[in-house]
């Protein structure tokens, strides 16, 4: 981010006890007006231990750590706590659905031990644009906290951003903590950061009205700025859980990512390439600071926010690390569930989401086609989603069966139907379907997946034909709804 001109921004009234009739009466209508707090708040964890204080750097939620109520228990503006991220601190404070604390300076990563501050307590953790290596045991332990569902939020800034001047930035820290790694080096979440210096840009949000990070309960994003920051590479080959969220403008598909998430193991990753668009503008007298939270040219505080919560598994869920179930709030977890956004969201055999052919669609435009070749072919159609713990689920599909065979007791072509793990060994077959189950239209078919809650799992659709006579299997307006 860049060095500008800093900004600063900056009762509870004690109900008397009237009786119990009167104080039965105000908590009736305080409830009402008020909605109680989640059971289990969200618990974020916030970094300090990697420089992020460093130089003109102020990346904390408060001056007050490990807690941030320490400062006021009561914040209502960014200014009541101290730091460059006290907005963000701030807005999750204040919905009553969170418990944040502050990994503080001199600190240790850890997973699994006493610390009342290890991940295994926290369900997402942030590191905002760390400036240290992370140790082989720091690394490990953040692998584990996110193989075994915890959210990690990695945000990034330009390559050269060295601001404690140990030869090392945020890009290079980041990229170490995912490629030299004991638990999985191999590309584990999908992207790598680009070495690169975008000085400037409003990078705009895809069209995904589905998508959990960009619709949340904290608004709409429509894109984000760049004010000196990186990008990022995908490579669904290696995840295919991947997703670009906001490009640089000029940029789609692998290239350019400015915003991305994936998933591994069974919890969930965001990534952000630049540490202007969470920068509030305020922090400790001295500190160079930019007011990107509040630029027009993005909608980064709902990003910031939506992610915080996707990340945590949703509003009034705790799925993070320290596992665990919760109020689940309902939802539709699938993206572009009816294929009307062409192959987005989905991997996909060539030709397999389309809007031509002789068969239509069962709404909209779009629809999958797997096979219809009628000759030795096999199609597949998958899509990763991360359940949230303590969740019921539903798979939901239309399959239309369209086949020229004649036969009514031999499956010469099929479809399956299958949930399969992160590592992708398959979990369930839930439904084979064939030529034998020819139909003139759609019909719905669901299935339970509520045993997977808590994990990240592959719905996937495999298409195999013979080598005589076409059989089409067309699929269409898919769900997966939690409650």
């Amino acid at each position: 981010m860049p060095a500008t001109g800093m900004s600063r921004r900056g009762p509870i009234a004690a109900l008397a006890l009237l009786g119990l009739l009167t104080t039965a009466a105000a908590a009736a209508q305080t409830t009402a007006a008020h909605p109680a707090a989640a059971a289990t708040p969200h618990r974020i964890l916030f970094d300090n231990t990697k420089a992020e204080t460093a130089a003109n750097a102020d990346w904390v939620i408060s001056t007050s750590q490990p807690d941030p109520l320490g400062e006021d228990s009561s914040p209502s503006s960014e200014g009541d706590w101290t730091g460059a991220l006290s907005s963000w601190g701030v807005a999750l404070q204040k919905t009553g659905d969170y418990s944040l604390k502050t990994l503080s300076s001199g600190s240790t990563i850890t997973y699994g031990t006493s610390s009342a501050l290890d991940l295994k307590n926290f369900d997402t953790f942030v590191l905002p644009e760390p400036n240290v290596l992370l140790s082989a045991a720091e690394k490990t332990a953040v692998m584990k906290f996110v193989q075994n569902g915890g959210g990690l939020f990695l945000i990034s800034d330009h390559t050269g951003a060295d601001r404690n001047n140990d030869g090392e930035d945020a890009v290079e820290v980041i990229n170490d903590l995912m490629k030299n790694n004991s638990v999985d080096s191999t590309d584990p979440f999908g992207f790598s950061i680009d070495t690169v210096d975008v000085s400037n840009d409003n990078p705009r949000a895809i069209s995904d009205s589905s998508n959990p990070v960009l619709h949340g309960s904290f608004g709409t994003v429509t894109g984000s700025i760049i004010r000196d920051g990186a990008t990022a590479t995908l490579k669904p080959s290696d995840n295919s859980a991947v997703k670009g969220l906001v490009y640089r403008t000029g940029s789609s598909g692998n290239s350019g990512a400015f915003f991305a998430t994936s998933t591994f193991g069974s919890g969930r990753v965001a990534f952000w390439g630049d540490s202007s668009p969470i920068d509030d503008g305020t922090g400790h007298s001295g500190d160079d600071l930019y007011d990107g939270w509040n630029d027009p040219a993005g909608s980064d505080s709902e990003l910031a926010l939506n992610a915080t919560e996707w990340l945590a598994g949703g509003s009034g869920s705790s799925g993070g690390g320290g596992g665990g179930g919760g109020d689940c709030t309902s939802a539709q977890l699938l993206a572009n569930p009816g294929f009307e956004s062409g192959g987005t969201s989905w991997s996909a055999s060539s030709g397999v989401i389309t809007n031509g052919g002789s068969l239509p669609a069962r709404t909209g435009s779009y629809k999958a086609k797997l096979n219809g070749y009628a000759t030795s072919h096999t199609d597949t159609l998958s899509q990763s989603v991360r359940i949230p713990a303590g969740c019921t689920a539903t798979l939901s599909f239309y399959l239309r069966v369209d086949t020229d065979e004649t036969t009514t007791s031999t499956a010469y072509d099929t479809l399956k139907v299958q949930v399969l793990s992160s590592s992708g060994s398959t979990l369930a077959t839930l439904g084979t379907y064939s030529n034998l189950n020819g139909s003139g239209g759609y019909q719905q078919r669901s299935f339970d997946l509520s045993a997977y809650a808590g994990q990240t799992v592959t719905v996937k659709f495999t298409g195999t034909e013979g080598t005589k006579l076409q059989t089409t299997f067309a699929v269409d307006d898919t769900a997966l709804n939690v409650s």
